[in-house]
């Protein structure tokens, strides 16, 4: 997984005019359901956001990228569960995830529709709920606001905290390793946040179901 995170983020690096697929492709793997289960996405887009303030890559194809890639992904898990119905639930890959489907389950009948704009924010359920929500024959208007409205807000809270870091590290007049010290701490403070939110009460009483 190392590898794969190192090696996409300095392709954009080195050929900044493919950031766009490259994003549209990262956060559409994060988003559907049948690659998000072993796919570094939130890695990568936090990576690559730190590539904005240095001028390496542009905001616009990244932000683009990342949230048309979440809008489908979401879109054709919601298609297949919609299509396919409860039958998904029995077959590979999903018939070796049960307690995935489980949760989202959960979820939905906690939050209705409101779940697929809750669930992108919560790594566990950001790829699931929507399979869920076509299962559960959600109607296409409700699911595509939720769908359009949480890429909206998720794609940018992915992508926005690594250019953040390097900004303030500017900011602080530090010394080199001062900066990388700023950057450290700026993303793992994010990162406890992040951790935070997946743990809080509505995470754990969903997953003790």
């Amino acid at each position: 997984m190392d590898t794969l995170i190192h090696e996409t983020v300095q392709f954009i690096q080195h050929h900044s005019g493919w950031t766009f697929p490259v994003m549209f492709l990262t956060a559409f793997g994060e988003s559907f359901v049948f690659v998000s289960l072993a796919f570094p996405g939130t890695t990568i887009m936090i990576a690559a956001g730190l590539l904005v303030p240095t001028g390496t890559i542009h905001l616009f194809p990244l932000l683009s990228g990342a949230i048309l890639g979440a809008v489908l992904g979401d879109s054709i898990s919601y298609w297949i569960g919609l299509r396919f119905g409860p039958a998904v639930k029995s077959n590979w890959p999903m018939s070796r995830h049960p307690k995935l489907l489980e949760h989202g389950e959960a979820l939905f009948r906690k939050f209705g529709s409101a779940s697929v704009f809750i669930g992108r924010f919560f790594g566990p359920f950001r790829a699931s709920v929507p399979l869920v929500a076509g299962i559960m024959q959600m109607s296409a208007p409700q699911f595509w606001i939720a769908n359009v409205a949480s890429a909206l807000i998720w794609a940018p809270a992915m992508l926005l905290p690594g250019s953040a870091a390097v900004l303030l590290s500017k900011w602080s007049g530090f010394g080199m390793e001062g900066r990388i010290a700023v950057i450290v701490a700026v993303l793992g403070a994010v990162a406890l946040a992040v951790w935070a939110w997946e743990r809080s009460k509505v995470f754990r009483s969903l997953e003790d179901k």
